[in-house]
């Protein structure tokens, strides 16, 4: 039987059925066993609120939402060998928690019924009580979103303040191992209370983003789901690309967070931990050698590497939300994240969207976005069903309702349009091999002032370069110090499709590389570009433009100097899939144009 007719007459008419008869039955269809919410490339046709900043969840929620309480929660494991309140006393994070009224139900009870008993789903980062909002009221940024669209339904939400931030005492040390186990700790806090049912998810963006990631390294029997959106899986990681550094990376700690903890006021004390320390010097340190450095037992940087432990100890599932144009926390976050949690066994799926540094249902950040960088994707990057996606989810993993997600990929390209890919990069995945001679490049030489192009095409069908492609490249530097290169790839109207950064000191990839390279030795750069998701029509070519640096980059002084390259033994390898429009599905509310000007043409 068809159910998508009337899941399309319940949502348009939701605002409509709100208190009158009927709407339990319409609730228990949409959120209970008999959950028919249709899959991504079967919504078209549904109608949601688009007069709000956020997305809104197509039926209202049975339940009211409590007021707010204010909870402090121990975590005794910081000591005084820790430092910081560790030897002041009573190491603590603050959180707001906002629960749904629910007739009957007396949450300060110590033998609740299984009907009062709610899952948690938890937003955990430093800006409370940052000249934004306290932890006890509704954050714009997402608060909003999951107070107002959750509770209703059945959950509890908790806004949660890392160490050092907000009313959270101690010490603020940028996701180390202190800020690690005050995450923990909440977690277990909020599945532990007589009206838990045990179950608390994780969601938050960028730094919010990247505490699930925390929060999944210790296997905590009560985390159930995370939600990481732009979410760092390491801090070293974001910072640094195959040894070369972000212009923000040597000043990341002490001149961006380090002010949350030195401020002037008594509690500065608190801040005397060894991870706040330390951070003021790993910065530049790494700066300098590219490198996860370490020295005197200082592992500042495997402190806050997350990915390899939550592969080891996390059990839950992982739904990864992902702008393809992010700069700030770039895509290489999410792939190949995403088949690495998959190799693991972990259940995972991916949102990713021609989006910058952003939600997906946000109009002001994808209406801003730059020509290359997301704009032509616009408006087909918004996605208003992003409320009830989330909502499928967590019914399924918090409460073990509704029918199990579809796990996979929604990937969007660089045009706009949507599809389905069960992983990523696709299995159906060619690799075109390209020599560098075939790119007929103009020069073999670069310094710093000099720029090589290359070209390749036109393309005899329409393609996808779609993956990380990889350009292997044999330099031979001309000093001690080194080099560094810096690609851009480009269609034939100077967009820029995608880019690859490489200290060569880290020639083989990765955080491994060496201290300096020996003049006049040749050694051979394994390039891989930023995920991308390309569409490049029948008789469009590709342009790569070879500088030392570019965007936000920065050449340590270590690496600088110029070199030359052997093109004929140069190899560039494209990731090439074939999709049609027939493999495309309309997001809702957005229809794919076929003759207004800008539009994407299927």
């Amino acid at each position: 039987m068809d159910f998508r007719p009337w899941l399309i007459l319940l949502v348009m008419l939701s605002a409509s059925l709100s208190g009158c008869l009927g709407e339990d039955e319409a609730m228990d269809s949409m959120n209970g066993e008999d959950n028919f919410y249709p899959e991504p490339w079967d919504r078209e046709d549904l109608v949601y609120e688009d007069n709000d900043s956020f997305s809104r969840v197509s039926m209202p929620g049975l339940y009211e939402i409590g007021e707010v309480q204010s909870i402090y929660v121990p975590v005794p494991s910081i000591t005084a060998a820790d430092g910081g309140a560790g030897v002041t006393g009573g190491a603590e994070v603050h959180l707001g928690l906002w629960l749904p009224v629910i007739e009957g139900c007396d949450y300060s009870a110590s033998n609740l019924s299984e009907e009062c008993k709610v899952p948690v789903i938890s937003e955990v980062g430093p800006y409370y009580d940052d000249g934004d909002v306290s932890a006890t009221t509704p954050a714009e940024r997402l608060g909003r979103f999951l107070i107002e669209n959750y509770v209703p339904h059945g959950y509890g939400v908790a806004q949660v303040s890392v160490f050092g931030t907000g009313n959270s005492n101690h010490c603020m040390d940028l996701m180390g191992t202190d800020e690690q186990r005050g995450i923990d700790a909440a977690v277990s806090w909020l599945g532990e209370q007589p009206w838990s049912n045990g179950k608390v998810g994780m969601i938050g963006k960028s730094y919010d983003g990247s505490t699930p990631w925390q929060a999944a390294t210790f296997g905590n029997p009560y985390l159930s789901t995370i939600v990481p959106m732009s979410g760092l899986i390491g801090v070293h990681e974001l910072m640094w690309r195959n040894g070369s550094m972000e212009a923000r990376g040597a000043i990341m700690h002490n001149g961006v967070y380090g002010s949350f903890g030195i401020d002037g006021d008594v509690s500065d004390s608190e801040n005397l931990c060894e991870g706040y320390v330390e951070g003021y010097v790993n910065g530049p340190l790494a700066y300098q050698t590219g490198g996860m450095v370490e020295f005197a037992g200082n592992t500042y940087w495997t402190e806050r590497s997350f990915l390899g432990r939550v592969v080891q100890n996390y059990q839950g599932s992982v739904y990864i939300i992902q702008g393809m144009q992010d700069w700030n926390v770039d895509p290489h976050m999410a792939f190949p994240t995403h088949q690495i949690m998959e190799e693991a066994g972990i259940e995972v799926k991916t949102l990713a969207g021609q989006w910058a540094h952003d939600y997906p249902d946000r109009v002001s950040g994808h209406s801003s976005q730059g020509s290359g960088e997301g704009a032509e994707a616009y408006p087909y990057t918004l996605r208003w069903d992003w409320a009830d996606e989330m909502l499928y989810w967590f019914d399924w993993y918090l409460k073990g309702e509704g029918r199990e997600p579809t796990l996979g990929v929604e990937m969007q390209d660089n045009r706009g349009g949507w599809r389905f890919e069960s992983t990523y990069p696709a299995l159906d995945t060619e690799y075109l091999v390209i020599s560098g001679a075939e790119l007929s490049p103009d020069g073999a030489a670069i310094s710093a002032a000099s720029t090589i192009t290359m070209t390749y095409g036109p393309f005899e069908e329409d393609i996808y370069i779609a993956g990380m492609p990889t350009f292997h490249i044999p330099v031979t530097p001309s000093t001690l110090n080194g080099a560094h290169g810096y690609l851009e790839m480009r269609d034939d109207n100077g967009m820029r499709l995608g880019h690859a950064v490489m200290d060569y000191r880290f020639h083989a990839g990765g955080r491994d590389g060496q201290l300096a390279l020996i003049p006049y030795v040749e050694v051979t750069g394994y390039m891989e570009f930023m995920p991308m998701d390309v569409f490049l029509s029948a008789g469009e070519s590709i342009t790569i433009l070879m500088t030392q640096t570019g965007q936000d980059y920065v050449p340590s002084s270590s690496s600088v100097g110029g070199y030359s390259i052997d093109w004929d033994e140069a190899t560039l390898t494209l990731p090439i899939v074939k999709r049609t429009c027939n493999d495309l599905f309309q997001a809702p509310m957005q229809d794919y144009g076929n003759s207004e000007e800008g539009l994407r043409m299927c």
